[in-house]
């Protein structure tokens, strides 16, 4: 019996904000792969190592939750004023599927030092020491985004003493600014309106604030949802009944947006849209056992991703937290105390984030100009991944 060899794909695996993803260069992935399809997801789905009935992924590079089941793919960027391409996949942790539907805000702070350090920004555009100001292009959602990398003797500095919530070790501060981050192609409001009805049929009616700002999001407030908004992940993630009733609301949200024509269409959306709940700010304790005082934040916000509470907060979301707070009348600024505000301090699961976002009024529509945020960004391997031929 002949077996067939496995083929090595080079790729780095790299932590960027709160999540983990194996990145890589399109041009060094199989022919057939650097073209989407069919061949390129079954080839990211085996170095991830999904789908799997165990929920480990052992047998991959995985980290078996929705801020370690990632992908990135680079390449020098085909649009004007821009120096690389960034392309995004969600890997469904139990099902052979790859979510393309948006963007992962965390994964963005490494892209700028990948990118950098394989070649794919012009060398005249990086200092030798300082700060390399990255033009990211976002192809899942067609967004700009800027990130600020350090420089240090013409290498990336990766090392440095900037902490962030949810990351255990402290690291070099890298600035993220997402440019215009609202639905190019709709309302950044869907229905017009900045807080509407859901009726969710045998679950109830909710008050929630849809938009389309980082990543669609849905957020409630904890109270209808009976939570109290400090909740961590394991009152949540241990309860299959709550998080089936949260993909329900989910699903009839993601209708509501607009983002699907029918129910059934939710389950191959996994990634988008995303659910969260708000409640004025609270003291508790993080799953660090860091304790949060009630003043040291503006807002408590909780946010589910595939299916899961997730331990920190995802980017894409905390741009979406900080748009409708600086918006007067969203749920989340009223539960911030309500006005007008240019940045947001939220309380999330592993401690707090603090992020910047600029709104303006125009003939009757709101406009998110950008949302800003730090984060930190580390190479943790690179080389090679196998994966067996087809």
């Amino acid at each position: 019996m002949s077996f067939k060899p496995q083929i090595k794909v080079p790729a780095t695996y790299i932590r960027g904000g709160t999540s983990k993803g194996v990145f890589f260069n399109l041009t060094d992935l199989p022919p057939e792969a650097q073209v989407a399809g069919p061949k390129r997801d079954a080839l990211l789905l085996r170095v991830i190592g999904s789908p799997d009935p165990y929920a480990k992924h052992t047998d991959g590079m995985g980290g078996a939750t929705s801020s370690t089941s990632k992908t990135v793919i680079l390449s020098k960027s085909t649009q004007v004023d821009h120096d690389v391409d960034y392309l995004f996949g969600q890997v469904a942790i139990d099902r052979p599927f790859i979510d393309w539907s948006g963007n992962c805000g965390n994964l963005t702070a490494a892209v700028g030092s990948f990118a950098i350090s394989n070649g794919l920004v012009d060398p005249s555009r990086i200092p030798q020491n300082g700060i390399a100001v990255v033009r990211i292009w976002q192809a899942n959602i067609k967004k700009t985004i800027i990130a600020h990398v350090p420089m240090t003797n013409g290498e990336v500095q990766e090392t440095g003493d900037f902490e962030l919530d949810g990351v255990t070790f402290p690291a070099a501060e890298v600035v993220v600014e997402f440019m215009n981050p609202a639905d190019g192609e709709g309302a950044m409001f869907p229905s017009g309106n900045l807080v509407d009805k859901l009726e969710v049929p045998n679950i109830g009616q909710f008050d929630v604030t849809m938009i389309t700002a980082g990543i669609p999001t849905l957020f409630f407030n904890a109270a209808d949802l009976g939570y109290t908004g400090t909740e961590l992940q394991e009152a949540i993630n241990g309860d299959d009944k709550a998080l089936q009733r949260f993909e329900t609301i989910r699903a009839y949200g993601a209708l509501k947006m607009g983002l699907i024509s029918s129910l059934e269409e939710a389950a191959s959306r996994q990634h988008t849209p995303k659910i969260a709940f708000v409640s004025g700010p609270q003291s508790y304790v993080a799953s660090s056992g860091k304790h949060i005082s009630n003043d040291d934040i503006d807002v408590c916000v909780r946010a589910l991703s595939m299916g899961k509470l997730h331990h920190a907060m995802m980017g894409t979301a905390a741009v979406a937290i900080a748009t409708a707070a600086a918006i007067p009348g969203t749920l989340v600024n009223l539960a911030a105390g309500g006005g007008e505000r240019e940045s947001v301090t939220f309380g999330h699961p592993s401690g707090t984030l603090r992020v910047g976002a600029a709104a303006k009024l125009v003939e009757g529509q709101w406009q998110a100009e950008k949302a800003v945020m730090s984060r930190s960004a580390r190479v943790l391997m690179e080389g090679h991944v196998r994966v067996p031929q087809d």
